[in-house]
């Protein structure tokens, strides 16, 4: 029973830390590099950037124009410094 566990329970172990990791990098640090990855995520431009307070998480709501001349607007979650 303990080897099938540490056979399962080290290769779960690393996929998790992996995820978190890929996580934490998605999350933005600033206003500016938040909008820079929206604008870049969704080709578009950057019309607008607000910070919110959503509970106990700030928020960055980024306005952007497309190409196509959709305006979208994406919310990021900052990272806690």
């Amino acid at each position: 029973m303990r080897v099938f566990m540490k056979r399962w329970l080290t290769p779960m172990i690393a996929a998790l830390l992996l995820v978190f990791t890929a996580v934490d990098g998605a999350w933005a640090q600033t206003k500016e590099e938040a909008a820079r990855n929206a604008a870049r995520q969704y080709n578009a431009k950057v019309l607008s950037v607000k910070t919110v307070q959503e509970g106990n998480r700030k928020v960055y709501v980024i306005k952007l124009l497309t190409r196509d001349g959709v305006v979208k607007t994406v919310r990021v979650t900052a990272r806690d410094r």
